[in-house]
């Protein structure tokens, strides 16, 4: 039998497909190919007798309903979404119809074929601004953005469908991920090539909004963990602990690439942006997981990826 990862060809969604890939699993990809995913992600995969491509979209439920047929799927693993928050603020349409609507016919689907597991992966940014202590599981949700409201809308339609359909639903929810090929409109991909090419780096407000941050090969190791050991019914962090305000991972990428600080510029804060997250990932840790690159580490790879594209071009 094999896995289903929906948006298999966006950042964290490849580098999923290729670990389980290399674990021997039979993996099929379904992915629209927006702007967010390309098949040069998934270099590599092709040509395998136990991976299959189809490019299409989530909302399509007789697609999906065909490809879970076809493919022989016995377990969903939904990365397929839409994602950047000032994306979502512009116009959210796009968020509902693709983190919702694409969520329900990708439920619909499982509960009628029998899947005997669905992954979610949700965010950390559900729990809204965590300012005093850690987020656990049991934190209340409190999305305060278009998309995060998108995403704890996923995790209810799909926790529903374990309450009343008895799908085996599981939950992950992730800090923010960072590595090697993540789209450029993310933040940290932002910092290192406008930096490379020495140009200004907008930082919203004071700078002070504080992240935690996960390499994303962490990331999916840990997903696969859940995949496989997961509680149905059950959400579970996905943190490393190791948290910086956007300010000072600037200032970081900066003196390594000894580029001056004066790069930084202030820009109009984004509406309702969040202060602070933190997410206690203790229940994942149970499991046996632990993150492994820290985040020195990670960023010099990431750093490096980007700059060896850099000097091809």
């Amino acid at each position: 039998m094999s896995i289903l990862v929906t948006g298999g060809a966006g950042f964290i969604g490849s580098h999923l497909t290729r670990l389980l890939i290399d674990r021997g699993e039979k993996v099929a990809v379904l992915d629209k190919l927006t702007y967010a995913g390309s098949l040069n992600n998934l270099e590599g995969c092709f040509g395998k007798p136990w991976f299959k491509f189809y490019r299409g979209d989530v909302c399509n439920k007789e697609l999906v309903e065909h490809i879970v047929e076809e493919a022989g799927i016995d377990r969903i693993v939904h990365l397929a979404a839409e994602t950047h928050v000032d994306r979502s603020i512009e116009d959210a349409s796009a968020f509902l119809r693709t983190n919702i609507l694409g969520t329900h016919a990708l439920l619909e689907s499982a509960r009628q074929s029998g899947i005997k597991r669905f992954l979610l992966v949700s965010t950390d940014e559900v729990y809204g601004e965590v300012l005093e202590g850690e987020a656990s599981e049991e934190y209340p949700v409190h999305p305060r953005n278009p998309y995060s409201a998108s995403k704890a809308g996923q995790e209810h339609l799909a926790y529903s469908y374990w309450n009343t359909h008895g799908l085996p639903v599981v939950i992950v929810r992730g800090c923010n991920n960072y590595g090697p090929g993540q789209h450029p409109e993310k933040f940290i991909p932002t910092v290192i090539t406008r930096t490379l090419e020495d140009k200004p780096i907008p930082l919203y407000g004071d700078g002070f909004q504080t992240r935690e941050w996960i390499h994303v090969t962490d990331f999916a190791e840990a997903v696969a963990l859940v995949m496989e050991k997961g509680v149905p019914g059950e959400a579970y962090n996905i943190g490393s602990g190791e948290r910086l305000s956007n300010k000072d991972l600037v200032g970081h990428i900066l003196d390594i690439m000894d580029k001056p600080r004066d790069l930084i510029v202030s820009v109009t804060d984004r509406p309702g942006h969040d202060r602070w997250y933190a997410i206690d990932s203790s229940k994942i840790k149970a499991l046996g997981w632990q993150s492994k690159i820290p985040f020195e580490v990670g960023i010099r790879d990431t750093m490096s990826w980007y700059e060896e594209r850099a000097m091809v071009r």
